[in-house]
């Protein structure tokens, strides 16, 4: 056999490789105990999937040899946020679920505005590559330009690091913009100059007043000090189980100030729970 065929045998075989129900148990009760993120048995064929691509990277055998090397010391520390970045799903677009930045336009900025102290504080809670932290801060400097006086913060957090490099540079193709008005992207926006790769990047004084950090959600108390006034937290309690998911929602009200606001994703609820919420309107609440 010449070396090319061994190769092309090699691959098929990596290709060909399953990952076993046992294995698969292994990682899914790991990847629920350490994040909460739900991995039922019909997940086995995704995450097999996803894990193809690092298995091929380390030059690996099977699924097996990358679990004994993930569990290992030195797996722990090199490959967790790679491994991170494979099963979670960052899935997120400019102004997603537009109700919410109509909201916070008409009813919670001019709320805060009318106040002695003009300033808010946001979380996104679940940044992912900073989609949604730059139509905050869209959001926020549109309105600003018509009230001076207004302040703001906003702190980013993710549970995988890999995003949250991407949310720093703010850097995106440039079809990802397409869903915000023309005169806004010409506004916060600058195109590349390669036309074979066209990218965005966002405008410096969008980026001004944001802060990022990594924050797994399934801790027992988060490492934030501020309180804020408004927190996102969309599209991620899908992932946990209902009783995770009041934990984790009692846990971000800490940080939330009393009359502050919560949003959560529209295929997400509250109902049924002992949270300290008030419903606005669906995926809109308040803290009592």
């Amino acid at each position: 056999m010449s070396v090319a065929e061994s190769h092309i045998v090699e691959d098929f075989d990596v290709f060909k490789a399953e990952l076993s129900k046992e294995d698969f148990k292994v990682f899914s009760d790991y990847i629920y105990s350490r994040y909460g993120i739900k991995m039922p048995d019909i997940k086995r064929v995704m995450l097999q999937g996803r894990l193809l691509k690092r298995i091929r990277e380390l030059n690996m055998r099977s699924y097996s040899e990358y679990k004994d090397y993930f569990f290992s010391p030195e797996g722990q520390e090199k490959e967790l946020y790679n491994f991170l970045s494979v099963v979670t799903t960052n899935k997120t677009d400019f102004f997603r679920e537009s109700v919410h930045f109509d909201f916070l336009t008409k009813v919670v900025l001019p709320e805060y505005e009318a106040r002695p102290v003009k300033n808010i504080k946001i979380w996104s809670a679940a940044c992912s590559s900073g989609e949604e932290l730059y139509t905050i801060s869209i959001v926020l400097h549109e309105f600003i330009e018509q009230h001076p006086q207004m302040t703001y913060q906003i702190l980013g957090t993710d549970i995988s690091n890999n995003v949250l490099e991407k949310a720093v540079k703010g850097v995106y193709p440039e079809h990802v913009v397409d869903v915000i008005p023309l005169s806004l992207k010409k506004k916060y926006f600058y195109r590349s100059k390669d036309r074979k790769n066209p990218t965005v990047r966002v405008a410096p004084e969008l980026q001004r007043n944001i802060s990022l950090k990594y924050l797994n959600l399934m801790d027992s108390q988060y490492d934030i000090k501020e309180t804020y006034d408004v927190i996102f937290c969309r599209n991620v309690l899908i992932y946990f189980d209902r009783e995770t998911q009041e934990k984790v929602i009692n846990k971000l009200c800490r940080h939330l100030h009393p009359g502050g606001y919560l949003f959560i994703g529209h295929s997400e609820s509250v109902a049924n729970m002992t949270v300290p919420l008030d419903n606005i309107k669906p995926t809109i609440f308040k803290r009592k």
